[in-house]
C-alpha cells in the first residue's frame, strides 16, 4: 500500500510514518515545510511523481482543495483526516467523492467509532428523560473548537433521537434554564491533552457517562491506516467510521 502523506511533517504526519508497516509504505509526502525524511516530500500534490494507491490527509483545511483535485486526477481514494473543514469544504470532500472513494471521519480512533455507536443507542433508549452534554478536552494548539469528534457524537446523538435537537455551544451570555431539546457541547485547551471525549446522560436520579481518552497520537495513525486499506479497492463514494466499524464487526 503506497501512501501519499499529506500534512507529513506535522505531529500526526509523524505518527502515520511511524505507525506504517505490513506492506504500508510512505511512497511520498507533501507539507508547505520542507526538511528530510525517509521519503520525497512536496510542496503540493501535483508535485508528487510517485505512483500512489490511497492519500492519508493530516495536514489543514487550506490544502484540500489540492489534494481533492489530485485525488479525483489521479483515480487515488483519499483519507481525511483533517477537521475544521467548513460548509463549502464538507460540499468538496462530497462532490470529489462522487468520483473516487472517500473517507471522512472527524476522529480515526476505532474507540471513537464504537463510542459514537454507543451514544446513538444511548440516545435512542434514553430519549427525552435525559439532558445531553458533550465534553471535549484538547492540547492548547488545537485551533478549531469545538472538535470534529464532538460534532460527529451530537450528531450521532441526534440520530437516536426522535425530536430534532438543538446544539448549544455556550451559556455564558444567556440567563435561562436549560431547553429541553438541546445538546451542549463544550471545549477545553489546555497543556498537552492528547484528547478526551465525554457524552453525559443526565436524568432525574441518574447520570450515565460515556467517556474516551487518548493516551497516544498513534491510536489516530494505526486507525487511519486501516481506513486506508478498507478503502482500497472500494466504488466512489463518501465512507465513515460508521463503514469501518461494519466492516471490522
Amino acid at each position: 500500500m503506497r501512501i501519499l502523506l499529506c500534512g507529513c511533517q506535522g505531529r500526526m504526519g509523524h505518527a502515520v510514518a511511524d505507525a506504517a508497516k505490513d506492506g504500508a509504505v510512505i511512497a511520498a509526502g507533501v507539507d508547505a515545510i520542507w526538511s528530510e525524511r525517509a521519503f520525497p516530500v512536496y510542496a503540493t500534490p501535483a508535485d508528487c511523481t510517485e505512483d500512489i494507491d490511497v492519500i492519508i490527509d493530516f495536514s489543514n483545511p487550506a490544502a484540500l482543495d489540492s489534494i481533492l483535485a489530485y485525488a479525483v486526477e489521479k483515480g487515488v481514494p483519499a483519507v481525511i483526516c483533517t477537521t475544521g473543514l467548513s460548509d463549502e469544504q464538507m460540499h468538496a470532500v462530497f462532490d470529489a467523492s462522487q468520483r473516487v472513494p472517500v473517507f471522512f471521519s472527524g476522529n480515526m480512533s476505532l474507540g471513537i467509532g464504537l463510542l459514537t455507536a454507543l451514544t446513538k443507542k444511548a440516545a435512542a433508549v434514553l430519549g427525552e428523560d435525559f439532558d445531553i452534554e458533550i465534553l471535549e478536552m484538547h492540547h492548547n494548539q488545537k485551533l478549531d473548537a469545538p472538535s470534529g469528534t464532538a460534532l460527529m457524537l451530537a450528531d450521532a446523538a441526534k440520530a437516536g433521537l426522535a425530536y430534532e435537537p438543538r446544539y448549544v455551544y455556550t451559556r455564558h451570555d444567556r440567563r435561562e434554564k436549560r431547553g429541553d431539546k438541546e445538546i451542549g457541547i463544550s471545549a477545553i485547551r489546555g497543556g498537552n491533552i492528547i484528547g478526551e471525549h465525554q457524552v453525559i446522560f443526565a436524568g432525574k436520579d441518574e447520570v450515565i457517562n460515556l467517556t474516551h481518552r487518548a493516551q497516544s497520537r498513534a491510536l489516530f495513525a494505526t486507525g487511519a491506516l486501516r481506513a486506508a486499506r478498507f478503502l482500497i479497492g472500494k466504488p466512489a463514494g463518501l465512507y465513515n467510521m460508521e463503514d469501518l466499524m461494519a466492516d471490522v464487526l
